[in-house]
Formats: C-alpha cells, structure tokens, sequence
C-alpha cells in the first residue's frame, strides 16, 4: 500500500512539473507572439514621430487587454487538450460556447478601440493597423487550432 501511495505521489509530482514546464513554454511563446507581431506592425505601419509615439502607448493598452481574453483563449484550449478523449457531449458544447464568446469579446474590444486608434491616426493608417491585427491574429490562430484534435464522437 504505502508503494502504491508513493508510486502514486510521484506521478502526480511529475504531472504537476510536467503542467508548470507546458505553462512556461506557453508563456514563453505567447512572449515571443507578441514581440513577432509588434515587429510585423511596426515594419507595415508607417506612423510619423508624433503618430508613432501616441499609437504605440495605445498599442500597448490594446494589446493587454487582447491579452487577456487570449489568457481566457489559452485557458480554454488547455481545457480541452486535458479532456480530449473523455468529453461528454455537454463538457464540449460548453467549451465551444465559451470559445466563441471569447471571438465576441475579440471584435467587441476591436471596435471599442477604433474610436481610440482613429484619435491619434488619419483613418487609412487605423485601417491599416486593424488589417494588419487581423491578418497576424488569424495566422496565430491557425496555427494554434490546428494543433487540436477534432472533437469527434468515438461511437
């Protein structure tokens, strides 16, 4: 009995460094995302010094609060993979719906932060930088999705 007990707070050490080692890795990554995205914006969005000066202290508020509602995004997806294989028809319907209102979230934090970006930036230039958001948001995106495996039913 006491091996069995041992054996078995071992693996759950193990699995517990095993989860701290994924966040890590994941927390590095999504570091790495935002500096690439950052650097792709900056190359494509040609801002005056005075543009460039008060977008960026924008961009940094905007990116934070996109920020969080990938942690949500994050948090779901990790969810998932965790419970791939023995989720119950209700266990994936909530996750999908709880996915989906995070892409609520995504386009109403957007659109609150047009009339920001639009303060700051001739309408062309915001136009350009929402593009651009977009298009880097939806490559991430598909790379991330196409790691998860479809949620089939088995029977």
């Amino acid at each position: 009995m006491a091996v069995a007990q041992g054996t078995s707070s071992q693996s759950s050490a193990a699995d517990n460094t095993a989860d701290a080692k994924t966040d890590q890795q994941l927390t590095l990554l999504r570091r790495d995302i935002r500096s690439i995205k950052k650097q792709l914006i900056a190359a494509n969005l040609t801002l005056t010094d005075s543009e460039a000066t008060k977008f960026w202290q924008v961009y940094e508020e905007y990116s934070a609060d996109m920020g969080r509602i990938n942690d949500t995004r994050t948090a779901i997806m990790k969810e998932y993979s965790d419970g791939y294989g023995t989720l119950t028809d209700d266990q994936a319907d909530n996750l999908i719906r709880r996915w989906l209102d995070t892409d609520i979230e995504q386009t109403k934090l957007r659109q609150r932060y047009v009339a920001i970006f639009r303060r700051d930036l001739p309408g062309k230039k915001a136009a350009t930088f929402f593009q651009l958001d977009r298009r880097i948001s939806t490559m991430i995106d598909v790379q991330l999705t196409s790691q998860l495996p479809l949620a089939q039913s088995q029977d």
